[in-house]
């Protein structure tokens, strides 16, 4: 009987791991020395990063399934890197590698000692400071996104060296990678979390499509505006400038998202500025033609499913500070504890290595990392492309924050006397007047940049009004 079958096996099997299982200092040791991160020997033993990083900060003990194929490894590791008061391995006979007659070193003296004198201790190293935890946790962030550079510049070389220089197959490869090599960059990111997840929750039938041909239930407010006083077909000379926002997803990865289980609730239980998820609202007329509607370019009337982002982009702009429409009303919820920070470890990360990029006119990298957290995003629904995360009601919501950002653009666009012509997308914003004065002009992720392309209302163009 295999020790599958036969428990007292089993137990035998157990108390044996447990005896060679060593304390969590050397197993963090070992791994280092073998300069393996811990997102690797994750997905070796098949559980999560945490997971390693319990064992190691002894947090909690291995246990199966996952502990069998950690204590190999770690068996491995000591033949490979013992400790330094361990023997190592007699060399097997032949060994060019085994000490000689001629190779003896003869002994050295040993070193004279004299007292310290009386000021030593005053002379001795002070003590490492003792570091608070946002200090502590701002050194392992800083150390995770310098290390994460590190692996990006690597890709991007591996790449070019196959190709052999060919710079479109290396990007064609990397944007092949670009996945897996994301989620790798995210494991390892989440050394510095505050917050466990739950990867694939119960989520309720408002996420699944009806069909395939029939749209997402959930709204998530995209822009299709066109300011009704102008037309790129009437004959005039309003000059307008196409603008784009940079990096509209990366930013929009700075958003309220749902930790855990979705929780129903009804009427306003589950409006709550720690809480996110999804809201069915009806919300109040918007009367205002020279601004988008903050809801989209929506044909139909009365109650629909929105993201949190756009929940409180209504409440918002319901607010006294704006005081722009009148607070929808909420029906009902489905939402979780929540936090603003979950992905800000890898947006902060992918942002750094895109300025460099950018700075160093790199445009294989600035594409690359375009393609991580495009795909990040775009994949993190019902995707074959990458099951480590379904989290549909995650990727609503930064699609909802990435067109509430832009629609913030176009409100400050409006605020300093400028027309907004056409918003559409993430990224698009069609002005008139000086729009310098209201934006910067650059590729960084905060800054603006005229908008060229194939169509004709890029770069700058004119239009006439239209009369009425």
């Amino acid at each position: 009987m295999d020790a599958a079958n036969d428990p007292v096996a089993a137990l035998l099997e157990e108390a044996r791991r447990r005896k060679t299982m060593p304390p969590p200092a050397e197993r963090q040791r070992l791994r280092e020395a073998a300069g393996l991160t811990r997102g690797q020997v994750a997905e070796a033993c098949q559980v999560g990063r945490q997971t390693i990083a319990n064992w190691e900060e002894g947090k909690t003990n291995p246990q199966p399934p996952g502990a069998t194929a950690y204590a190999r490894l770690l068996d491995g590791l000591k033949e490979l890197h013992p400790t330094p008061t361990e023997p190592r391995p007699a060399p097997a006979a032949g060994d060019e590698t085994a000490p000689r007659p001629d190779d003896r070193v003869s002994p050295q003296p040993e070193p004279v000692t004299t007292p310290a004198p009386p000021h030593a201790a005053a002379l001795s190293p002070a003590p490492a400071p003792n570091h608070t935890r946002p200090q502590r946790r701002a050194r392992s962030s800083a150390h995770a996104q310098d290390a994460s550079t590190g692996l990006i510049t690597t890709a991007v070389h591996e790449e070019l060296e196959k190709a052999g220089g060919d710079v479109d197959a290396a990007q064609a490869a990397l944007i092949k990678r670009a996945i897996d090599d994301v989620m790798i960059l995210w494991r390892d990111l989440r050394a510095t979390g505050r917050y466990e997840y739950t990867a694939y929750p119960a989520l309720p039938e408002i996420f699944k499509k009806p069909s395939k041909k029939e749209p997402d239930q959930i709204w998530e407010a995209r822009p299709g505006f066109r300011h009704p006083d102008y037309s790129l077909r009437a004959h005039g000379d309003i000059l307008v400038t196409a603008l784009d926002a940079n990096a509209a997803y990366l930013s929009a990865m700075k958003c309220w998202l749902p930790i855990g289980k979705l929780e129903h609730s009804t009427g306003t239980d589950g409006v709550d500025p720690k809480r996110s998820g999804v809201h069915l609202i009806t919300p109040a007329p918007w009367s205002h033609r020279r601004l988008p509607n903050p809801l989209g370019d929506r044909d139909t009337e009365g109650a629909l499913w929105v993201t949190d982002a756009t929940l409180r982009l209504l409440l918002r702009l319901s607010g006294p500070k704006y005081g722009l429409t009148e607070q929808p009303t909420v029906h009902e919820s489905w939402t979780s504890h929540a936090t603003e920070n979950f992905l800000d470890a890898l947006r902060k990360a992918l942002t750094a290595a895109r300025a460099t990029a950018i700075a160093n006119d790199d445009t294989l990298t600035t594409e690359y990392v375009k393609a991580m957290y495009a795909k990040f995003i775009s994949t993190m629904g019902e995707s074959i492309h990458n099951r480590e995360i379904k989290r549909p009601d995650w990727m609503h919501i930064i699609h909802s924050q990435a067109y509430a950002n832009l629609w913030g653009k176009a409100y400050k666009a409006h605020q300093a006397g400028l027309e907004i012509v056409l918003m559409a997308g993430t990224d698009e914003l069609h002005v008139t007047g000086d729009w310098r004065q209201v934006f910067t002009e650059g590729r960084g992720v905060s800054e603006m940049k005229i908008k060229y392309g194939d169509s004709k209302a890029s770069g700058e163009y004119v239009v006439g009004r239209v009369t009425r």
